[in-house]
């Protein structure tokens, strides 16, 4: 029984970073968005990151922002991984500002929109 205990003390101090990001910036949510352009269409997301939570730098990379995975992972190696732990909650607000800022626009329902500009905290026209 304390042996049970005991790991559930440490499942819940090794999740915690995820569940108190879930708690105050909500579960990651996808917005569509549209390259004005091309037309082409993507994803940003909103909210806190836990796919950055388990898998950390490789988002950047997955996501197209080579040079920014690099960084992430020298500054995780130079932090000892403390990096990992902070960057799920700034990393999707990140990602989705540089989007809205190179040339893309939020192409969702109007709800979604609306949360996303909450979320990102910046002025759409």
């Amino acid at each position: 029984m304390i042996e049970l205990i005991q790991i559930l003390i440490l499942i819940s101090f090794v999740f915690s970073p995820l569940i108190i990001g879930t708690i105050f910036l909500g579960w990651q949510k996808k917005i569509k968005v549209k390259h004005n352009e091309s037309g082409i269409q993507k994803n940003c997301f909103v909210g806190y990151c836990w796919t950055y939570f388990f898998f950390g730098f490789f988002v950047p990379i997955f996501r197209g922002e080579i040079a920014i995975g690099v960084f992430h992972l020298i500054f995780s190696l130079v932090t000892f991984g403390i990096f990992q732990l902070i960057m799920p909650f700034l990393y999707n607000k990140q990602y989705s500002s540089r989007l809205l800022n190179n040339s893309w626009s939020l192409n969702d329902s109007e709800k979604n929109i609306s949360i996303a500009k909450q979320k990102i905290g910046i002025v759409i026209d």
